[in-house]
């Protein structure tokens, strides 16, 4: 259990395999990423980092309301390209208005959870479409937590004729009824939305909705993602290749100074699948040969994490990887 509170709270875990197709919706001009623009995080964030149970996919719980799957796809402003293995922290209200965590939920945790994007840059959540409270037009807050030194915080939201429908047909969910507040005249959203206004399309399959938005943060987009400072002052770890993988794949990395190592397979609901017996390496290249047959391994996404043991503490790195 220790591994993995370690595991997801310097981390995480990689988004699913992509659940549906969405057209795509940049904020860029002329070939330029836009910059999210930066909100506040409301009185609600808390810290998902510090809680393992807040890593997952579906953040519903026990709240009613209408399903909605949200996605959402990380660029970066220097390249526009994806920026995959970043973290992405939701957090929202039930159809009531209501936070988890706060005033009479305080021992709740629904519609909160992170998970962290693939290598198209996208995470996925499952959730319901959120409610609203006075002052507020209907919003979701999402924080992209890049590496130590930057994360990105902001909201999204959708046109005021496009949600209020929902909350009219859905009237016997939604009781408080329409919302009165536009995100033209929200004070969060008084300077312009144009790029925090998510898609909303009927999804026939679950009776819900689908949400998506794509949105730039700073840095270079890269298929391999980031280290964090201090790892990256021990080892380097590389995408494992092949990248699918059918039968066997090969891991490796880079021993900046001589090390215990350990290789963990996580599944993305967190459970470790793999767990190497930990070898002594030098400094230098190495490679670890990962077969089928150590799984199980299902079909899909998972994730390589290595863990490497120097001078008494542990660092790690993850990549995300596919089995055919």
């Amino acid at each position: 259990m220790q591994n993995r509170r370690q595991f997801l709270r310097l981390g995480g875990l990689a988004t699913a395999a992509s659940l549906w197709p969405f057209g795509r919706l940049s904020a860029s001009t002329d070939g330029d990423c836009t910059l999210i623009p930066s909100e506040t995080a409301g009185p609600f964030p808390l810290d998902l980092s510090e809680n393992e149970f807040y890593f997952r996919q579906d953040v519903r719980e026990d709240r009613d309301g209408v399903q909605l799957n949200l996605k959402l796809r990380i660029t970066g402003t220097d390249n526009c390209e994806p920026m995959s293995n970043v973290r992405v922290n939701i957090w929202h209200c039930d159809k009531d208005g209501n936070y988890s965590g706060y005033g009479s939920e305080t021992e709740l945790t629904y519609l909160r959870g992170y998970q962290i994007a693939d290598e198209n840059g996208e995470v996925e959540f499952i959730t319901i479409f959120p409610g609203w409270y006075p002052g507020r037009t209907c919003h979701i807050h999402f924080q992209v937590y890049v590496n130590s030194s930057y994360a990105a915080i902001s909201q999204l939201t959708w046109e005021q004729d496009i949600k209020n429908e929902l909350y009219a047909e859905h009237a016997d969910i939604y009781t408080a009824g329409t919302d009165p507040v536009s995100p033209g005249s929200d004070g969060i959203f008084a300077d312009g939305y144009a790029f925090q206004t998510a898609t909303l399309t009927p999804n026939t399959d679950t009776g819900g909705y689908d949400a998506f938005l794509e949105l730039s943060v700073q840095g270079s987009g890269t298929a391999t993602g980031y280290l964090e400072m201090e790892a990256a002052k021990r080892f380097d770890l590389g995408q494992n290749f092949p990248n699918p993988a059918d039968d066997f794949t090969s891991i490796p990395f880079t021993l900046l100074q001589e090390a215990d190592v350990t290789l963990e397979v996580y599944a993305l609901n967190g459970s470790r699948l793999f767990n190497s017996t930990t070898s002594h390496y030098q400094t230098g290249s190495h490679t670890i040969n990962l077969k089928r047959t150590d799984g199980p391994f299902p079909s899909g996404n998972h994730i390589l994490q290595l863990r490497v043991r120097t001078n008494g503490k542990d660092h790690t790195a993850f990549r995300m990887m596919y089995w055919k």
